[in-house]
């Protein structure tokens, strides 16, 4: 699939708008999930998962059909956690770190500097550390499918100035998501950070409430960050990915042949988009630098020092326990 920011933008749109390809099939539904994600149209998740929902109303013969909500439309990120627990929304896809709130490991993923590159988080989230999350997920009485989505490396953009390293980031007022280790970490790194909900980050950078924020570069460009951000230095501090959750009790009432055939579907489609964020992150810093977007890449050495001074390693150890820790470790080397 060639991907450019016209597809990116347009597939989505189409697809979602007009699912014109199963709707005879939509009035027979036995069962009707409804699937709610942050991403707004044209996000490779919400392409990819559409392409799912079309596949599965085909080969249950119109028996399931998946309900796509985009763009935070059922609420907050918290909000829709909560709707899911109680069965109003049966799947929804939440990014680790932000789990954390409910399931304290979940954002292993997310520790700062961590990997150095996706072949690494692959290493690691198809493997044993990616399993171990799973079982605690589970545990909190979340059904979550096998394969994470991704999101990417996080960038910072500001509207200050680039950062250079350490220095740059003191007393910076950055938007965080509603998460410990986010908060945990730019804290240690002596900046001043603010929990806020994607779907008010545009607002908060516009108003000035905040001065930076940080995420993919796919995530900055769909959010159209860049007319309130001028700078974007690629640190490359944090890699995300979004887990596929669903309500425990509705999908254990599904049949085992439907139970399959979503399960296949969904990991497919993951795993597709996997592939569609790293090509697009090829060719998206260009698409940003003509949208005035500025672009450095400082050296993260000093940065990642800074938190080893600050101890955020060693909490974060002792935070995660030593079982977890030692698969973290597994993949990337010694980090505190």
């Amino acid at each position: 699939m060639k991907l450019s920011r016209r597809l990116f933008i347009g597939v989505g749109v189409g697809a979602l708008a007009a699912p014109a390809l199963v709707a005879g099939k939509a009035q027979a539904a036995e069962f009707r999930f409804k699937f709610a994600n942050n991403f707004p149209l044209g996000h490779p998740m919400n392409n990819r998962m559409t392409e799912a929902r079309d596949r599965i109303a085909e080969e249950t013969d119109g028996r399931f059909m998946l309900q796509i909500f985009p763009n935070n439309q059922l609420g907050s990120d918290t909000d829709t956690l909560n709707q899911v627990r109680s069965g109003a929304v049966e799947f929804f896809t939440l990014s680790g770190i932000i789990l954390s709130s409910l399931v304290p490991v979940a954002s292993i993923n997310g520790m700062g500097f961590a990997f150095k590159d996706t072949g690494q988080v692959w290493q690691a989230m198809d493997g044993e550390l990616g399993a171990y999350v799973r079982d605690k997920i589970k545990a909190s009485r979340l059904h979550v499918m096998d394969h994470i989505f991704n999101n990417g490396f996080r960038q910072i953009t500001t509207s200050t100035g680039p950062i250079e390293g350490p220095g740059s980031l003191r007393n910076l007022k950055i938007r965080v998501p509603v998460s410990p280790l986010w908060t945990s970490m730019f804290q240690a790194l002596g900046c001043a950070p603010a929990s806020i909900n994607w779907n008010e980050v545009y607002t908060a950078l516009q108003s000035g409430i905040v001065d930076a924020q940080e995420n993919p570069l796919s995530t900055i460009d769909v959010g159209k960050l860049f007319e309130v951000q001028k700078y974007c230095s690629l640190t490359n501090h944090m890699w995300d990915g979004f887990w596929m959750l669903a309500n425990p009790r509705s999908w254990d009432r599904l049949p085992d042949d439907i139970k399959e055939i979503v399960s296949r579907n969904f990991a497919k489609s993951t795993l597709d988009q996997r592939a569609d964020i790293d090509k697009l992150n090829e060719t998206l810093r260009v698409s940003l630098e003509g949208h005035g977007m500025q672009f450095n890449e400082p050296d993260p050495e000093a940065i990642r020092n800074q938190l080893r001074e600050a101890n955020f390693y060693s909490e974060w150890k002792a935070n995660y326990g030593e079982e977890a820790w030692e698969l973290l470790e597994k993949v990337t080397g010694p980090l505190a």
